[in-house]
């Protein structure tokens, strides 16, 4: 169970700081916004809803502006390049019968896109998208999407492992019993505070692909 946005991604500094630069800039509030290192920051930790409705207390009309243009950063410019090396292990581990469910608060359709246009490996496809639908119970934090992989794919809890490079997702998988790997390939893993932290929570932590890699695949040896 993977995360999308910099973890396969390498999204928030090509597409999601320059679509909150652009909001602040659309709002009169361009003093206000957050550099990178910032918005990194505040991702993880208290997030962005948080963020949005307590500390600069958007106006529904307001949020309404902001996903607009969020939408139209995600969806009308350049995509985001996939990690080097991350769509070989998914594509690997897909040829060896595993089963892969990206858990994002990126939309479905965003995310859909991503893996449709990459043409590393053509057909390289995920098994089953939890997007960001509206409904908090339905996503990270919450185990929904892990008790749903269970139900759908028959598998059991010690067959998952959840990658994510932020809190939720590591947090749903301690809630729902199941290992995690905690990645540090993004730029906001330069961040001292939040690789510490991460990596305090998760089962397991990279700060590489090859890493990771190492480790599905002496799983799927194990199991042989």
């Amino acid at each position: 169970m993977i995360d999308h946005d910099d973890t396969t991604v390498d999204s928030t500094p090509s597409i999601h700081h320059p679509a909150h630069i652009e909001q602040m800039k659309q709002l009169g509030r361009s003093n206000e916004a957050l550099s990178l290192e910032n918005w990194f920051k505040i991702n993880f930790h208290p997030g962005l809803v948080h963020y949005f409705e307590h500390t600069m207390k958007f106006s529904k009309d307001e949020n309404k502006r902001c996903y607009e243009i969020w939408r139209d950063f995600t969806t009308k410019g350049d995509h985001p390049p996939f990690f080097p090396g991350i769509l070989n292990l998914l594509n690997r581990f897909k040829e060896e019968n595993g089963i892969i469910v990206v858990v994002s608060h990126s939309e479905p359709d965003i995310i859909k896109t991503h893996y449709k246009q990459q043409i590393e490996f053509p057909g390289l496809f995920p098994d089953r998208i939890f997007g960001w639908n509206g409904n908090p119970k339905e996503n990270k934090p919450d185990i929904w999407p892990v008790e749903e992989t269970i139900k759908q794919f028959g598998i059991e809890k010690k067959d998952i492992l959840v990658i994510d490079d932020l809190k939720p997702g590591i947090t749903m998988a301690i809630d729902a019993g199941v290992d995690s790997a905690g990645v540090g390939w993004s730029q906001s893993h330069r961040i001292p505070e939040i690789k510490a932290d991460l990596a305090e929570a998760c089962t397991y932590y990279f700060e590489k692909i090859e890493q990771l890699e190492k480790l599905i695949f002496s799983f799927n040896t194990d199991k042989r």
